[in-house]
């Protein structure tokens, strides 16, 4: 099984498939209340994202990739709301399985008084010494009740083709049905050739019990190229312990991560890449953002300069943004290198603007490596 996984040099060429990627998870609608608290917020801007979706999104708007998202909505204006904003992104929506409200009795169907809703989450963004805080609205979600045997993998890895497919941690434990069908996909894509990319993401309000995390997350590894998760979600959600403190610096960091990986990627040996973004936070407005990628099978690590106290205005999206980067660079044939510098000037843009996801282009990327490299300052476009 394990020689069937494919590597990132052996992804499919953009000539054999119909997509560049297709994400497997949960997409919610955001309300932003600017720079209050959501307890005194009187008025809110409105977001689409998700852990899994926000990477097809990057890949999509950012880089001109052709994306496609599987999810479940519920067929209500909130719902043709995060359609409308992920075809915005230039992503295909069509493949979404909508849950009509006729309370037909059919597989797909609810009532029409929210027994099912699609989801929700309040993001507050902090400021100083308060920290960003989020509410979510899931627990009757449509997605929740997808199951295996919900899409036609056959139709979508062979007939039509895909690249790369992706999924993670949030949506993976999010419901008791939705780990068959996360592990029924990366199975499939194997099968069919297609490299499997995957974030732990691991959130406590998602599965609050880590050995249920870690079972299902496991299963999932063993299918993978490409895993992404920092010291945390490998410890979180695999069980890989990274000794090191919270509070230590990058350098300190980086030297226990590699232990780590590298003992993830002997366990793992279909792993080809393992990577994260690294955030030292210094208050809610202001960061240092770093990236590393660590390729397993020539035992090396690609490390992308540190940006240092960095003022933000959102930090929701920055690993996702980070992933999306990363599997544009080797969507288009460029080196590990490469890789790891869009990964983490993608990362960093995200926190720059609001919402889940950038909404740049890919010469914003290329010029933030290129003024990280150089430690060059920001200067006035005229």
């Amino acid at each position: 099984m394990m020689s069937e996984i494919v590597t990132y040099k052996q992804i499919k060429p953009a000539s054999a498939c119909r997509y560049d990627n297709v994400a497997l998870g949960e997409v919610m609608l955001r309300f932003d209340p600017y720079d209050v608290p959501t307890a005194l917020a009187r008025e809110m801007r409105i977001f689409q994202g998700g852990g899994e979706t926000n990477v097809a999104c990057g890949l999509a708007y950012t880089f001109g990739l052709r994306t496609l998202v599987l999810t479940a909505l519920v067929a209500d204006d909130i719902g043709f709301n995060i359609r409308n904003q992920l075809r915005a992104a230039g992503v295909d929506a069509s493949k979404i399985i909508w849950f009509n409200t006729k309370s037909d009795g059919s597989r797909f169907s609810t009532d029409a008084k929210g027994g099912l809703m699609n989801g929700v989450n309040f993001t507050f963004r902090g400021k100083g010494v308060i920290p960003s805080d989020t509410l979510y609205y899931r627990a009757h979600t449509a997605v929740r009740e997808l199951r295996e045997g919900d899409f036609d993998w056959d139709a979508l890895f062979g007939a039509e083709g895909v690249r790369v497919f992706s999924t993670g941690g949030i949506y993976t434990l999010i419901s008791p049905t939705s780990a068959g069908l996360a592990i029924e996909g990366v199975r499939k894509a194997s099968l069919y050739g297609t490299f499997v990319a995957a974030d732990l993401n691991y959130r406590s309000k998602v599965e609050p019990n880590k050995k249920r995390a870690q079972e299902i997350n496991r299963q999932i590894a063993a299918y993978l190229g490409f895993l992404v998760g920092n010291d945390s979600d490998l410890y979180d959600a695999l069980g890989y312990q990274t000794r090191v403190s919270g509070e230590a610096p990058f350098e300190e960091w980086l030297d226990a991560y590699r232990e780590t990986v590298r003992q993830v990627a002997r366990d793992y040996p279909n792993l080809s890449l393992i990577g994260t973004q690294w955030r030292g936070a210094t208050n809610a407005d202001t960061i240092s953002w770093g990236a590393v990628l660590y390729e397993t099978a020539a035992d090396k690590l690609y490390v992308a300069p540190i940006r240092r106290d960095i003022p933000i205005a959102d930090r929701t999206g920055g690993g996702d943004s980070f992933a999306s980067g990363v599997l544009a660079a080797l969507l288009k044939g460029k080196d590990l290198d490469t890789a790891v510098q869009w990964g983490a000037a993608h990362g960093i843009l995200v926190q720059e603007t609001p919402g889940d996801i950038t909404m740049v282009d890919e010469r914003a990327v290329a010029a933030e490596v290129k003024r990280a490299l150089s430690a060059g300052g920001v200067r006035a476009t005229r």
